[in-house]
């Protein structure tokens, strides 16, 4: 009898010891987009017997995705996300605090809907446009006029949250240290102290945080320098986790503007999800992408290059195109200066509705001549 007990106290504690060591070592992926679920090559075996509800093991979202040919989990937001198109804090969407006097009485809560849209203006050489009224626009939403604008500014200091995505794959080794150089010059004169936020990642076949938010550009040159190139590209993947683990999930105080400067050759052969995958998540992320190509002239990237440009005009940016080495730098000059002469509006579209569905937004200027870039559109909430 005392040996089947000792041998009952060593079994279990085997499996204790096991179980907690595939908690701490299972890897969190990618969740699946639609694309992504249908990668799946391998089936696990189901368990002899059934997991209990509690046992089960949360995803955690803060690390990179799987590598190529694990299967993602499925833990994408669900179409019309609280952050999908409608500004991150809105009047009137939480309950007041209930009162020591009277907690009986019963809370009414309207929900406003408001959105935001952060846009730029040029004229026709290309040169910013800042001093427009809110007269001068004219907004469609979803094909119908809107009901009202809210609020209009011009957004030369609207705090930033932005994500440096850096092409680490082999294809770009040879010019990688100048584009080190070029980000951190860009880090240097964009981030302001206690203001704004950014992030540094680095992806190949998998994309690593060597940097998280902060506004310290002394760390953000520290993550820049940590980035070492190899391997193969997963472009889509590593768009996909920054707007969604990192950019979708913040929580400022206020309104802020999101943006993810990319750079890279475009040419994407390991990533889980597609291209309009990633641009769908940049929108509910309400991201506005700019991407920087590192195919130089000659060097036969045209492919990558309307890759490039398909995923900065849906969401709002610019896709830059060097010619040479030095006009890396440049393009991030450009991107700087952009980030400081936009506007900035909500409004209350007409017939909102909760349905999860894809929103169009549609901006222009009463002035011959002017072009106005934003987001294409935004996925309204589920009520």
């Amino acid at each position: 009898m005392k040996v089947r007990v000792i041998l009952f106290l060593m079994g279990a504690s085997f499996l204790l010891a096991t179980a907690a060591h595939t908690q701490e070592t299972a890897p969190a992926e990618l969740p699946s987009a639609p694309s992504a679920s249908q990668q799946k090559t391998q089936t696990k075996a189901a368990p002899s017997q059934p997991q209990a509800a509690g046992d089960q093991q949360q995803a955690t979202p803060e690390t990179p995705p799987a590598a190529a040919g694990s299967k993602p989990q499925t833990t994408t937001p669900a179409a019309g996300a609280p952050q999908s198109g409608l500004g991150p804090q809105q009047p009137g969407t939480q309950p007041p605090a209930s009162t020591a006097e009277d907690n009986s009485v019963a809370t009414i809560v309207k929900r406003v809907n408001e959105v935001n849209v952060v846009f730029t203006v040029t004229d026709k050489h290309g040169r910013y446009v800042r001093d427009l009224k809110k007269t001068d626009f004219k907004i469609i939403d979803d094909s119908k006029p809107v009901l009202e604008i809210r609020s209009f500014r011009a957004e030369t200091d609207l705090p930033l949250e932005a994500g440096l995505l850096i092409d680490a794959s082999n294809s770009i080794r040879d010019r990688f240290k100048f584009e080190q150089d070029a980000a951190i010059e860009f880090l240097n004169q964009t981030v302001r102290p206690r203001y704004d936020r950014a992030f540094v990642i680095g992806f190949d076949v998998t994309p690593e945080v060597t940097q998280d938010f902060t506004d310290s550009t002394e760390a953000l040159s520290v993550g820049v320098r940590a980035l070492r190139p190899g391997g193969g590209t997963a472009m889509f993947d590593a768009l996909y986790f920054a707007c969604r683990d990192k950019l979708l999930k913040s929580s400022p105080n206020g309104a802020v503007r999101r943006a993810i400067i990319l750079l890279s050759d475009g040419d994407d052969n390991q990533s889980h999800v597609t291209r309009e995958e990633a641009i769908e998540m940049a929108e509910r992320a309400e991201v506005v992408v700019y991407t920087i190509s590192t195919n130089l002239m000659g060097s036969g990237g045209r492919h990558g290059d309307k890759i490039l440009e398909r995923i900065a005009e849906a969401t709002g940016g610019r896709s830059y195109v060097p010619f040479q080495l030095t006009e890396v730098a440049n393009a991030f000059a450009s991107i700087q200066e952009e980030l400081r002469s936009q506007y900035a509006i909500s409004y209350k579209p007409a017939d909102f509705r909760t349905d999860g569905r894809f929103r169009t937004i549609e901006i222009s200027t009463r002035q011959k001549g002017l072009h106005v870039r934003s987001r294409r559109g935004y996925y309204a909430p589920v009520q």
